[in-house]
């Protein structure tokens, strides 16, 4: 496979409705898209990857201007230099071309994801098999904004249950933390609820999240700064409910020490953030070695993203229901054919060669707001 071309594409997408947490409220999501052509024989194949930065450094330092920036000056280049040199890129070098650049995972990620994509896509396999997933369905579940009262939240909740989502996150921040949960394990009963505070807290506001132990929730994901390993295993030494790290996992070696640290006992695993799926693919072996359970955490994907985030769920080592939902809890139209929950609450996880879904370029096209081509060879 020689790839020949690298487009950067920025959508403009609504939401269904606001999303809010601790670092602020979307209304929209601006996805950059990666999309590659590649010849494989006499055929021209074409690949799709997707960047889950935000546009502004508030979820991680990286955000969309900066990740659009990397891919076409620093990631792009080394793709060509390599090519250059004879060298075939595939979806299981490509992260080593880009060891020269620091940080970036989200840019690393997504142009590895549109390799990934293509490269499957030529050959005829899907990514679940790729992977080596057996499963043929995943468990889905909901990602719960805060929510101006109380009431709505209830609202909200109960409708994501009527629809058949099997686990349900509330997302938490200071003065919205126990009463709302309190609420909903009231209203809901024994359902399986996890909170995730996007460090919206500090260490010394454990004796205030011991009051969630009652709840016996299923885990409280990244309570303190990313950077602050230390303290959550403190941290995680005062509180009943299982402390789950997201920010702070960015690669298999950070899921190590937070777990050989005791700062963890649960891994959330988000592709984006750690690098790529070939990355993913090492922090849940090694949370798996460790005998500590992983979920596949949501960044608000796309149908490219979601499904690829499907296959992924299906590896052994998810154990918990992650943040994989359907495309109509975000995008009244999504630009794939939608995901879409079963009867039994369930995602099916896609059969079809690549990522299994197909982009519809027409709509594409509608939602795009920047465009940028760039030869590879």
């Amino acid at each position: 496979m020689h790839l020949l071309s690298l487009d950067l594409l920025t959508l403009r997408l609504p939401l269904v409705s606001p999303f809010r947490t601790s670092f602020g409220v979307q209304t929209e999501r601006t996805p950059l898209l990666v999309r590659v052509e590649a010849a494989v024989g006499d055929r021209t194949v074409v690949g799709w990857g997707e960047c889950v930065a935000l546009p502004r450094p508030v979820y991680s330092s990286e955000f969309l201007e900066g990740a659009r920036h990397v891919i076409a000056t620093e990631l792009a280049p080394a793709i060509v230099t390599a090519q250059t040199e004879g060298h075939e890129v595939t979806a299981e070098n490509v992260a080593g071309l880009f060891e020269h650049v620091r940080g970036n995972r989200m840019a690393k990620a997504a142009v590895e994801m549109a390799v990934i994509d293509a490269q499957l896509r030529a050959s005829g396999r899907s990514f679940a098999s790729w992977l080596g997933v057996d499963a043929v369905r995943v468990p889905s579940g909901v990602s719960v904004g805060i929510h101006e009262s109380i009431p709505a939240l209830l609202d909200a909740v109960g409708g994501y249950l009527d629809q058949g989502y099997r686990r349900v996150k509330l997302k938490i921040e200071p003065g919205w933390d126990v009463e709302p949960v309190r609420a909903v394990r009231e209203r809901f009963g024994d359902i399986p609820l996890q909170v995730d505070a996007n460090t919206a807290y500090r260490l010394g506001d454990a004796a205030h999240l011991r009051r969630l132990d009652p709840f016996e929730l299923l885990l409280i994901e990244q309570p303190l700064g990313d950077e602050d390993l230390r303290q959550h295993a403190v941290l995680a030494r005062e509180l009943r409910t299982p402390v789950c790290l997201d920010e702070s996992i960015v690669s298999a070696e950070s899921a190590a020490d937070a777990i050989a640290l005791g700062a963890t006992s649960v891994v959330n695993v988000k592709p984006g953030r750690v690098g790529g799926y070939v990355e993913a693919r090492r922090v849940h072996d090694v949370a798996r070695a460790h005998g500590i359970p992983v979920w596949c955490g949501g960044m608000l994907e796309t149908g490219i993203g979601r499904a690829a985030n499907a296959a992924l769920a299906g590896l052994p080592g998810f154990t918990l229901t992650g943040d994989i939902s359907a495309s109509d809890r975000f995008y009244r139209e999504d630009i794939t054919e939608p995901i879409t929950l079963d009867e039994d609450g369930y995602i099916a996880i896609p059969t079809a060669p690549g990522f299994g879904v197909e982009p519809d370029e027409d709509r594409i096209r509608a939602f795009t707001e920047h465009r940028k081509r760039v030869a590879l060879g």
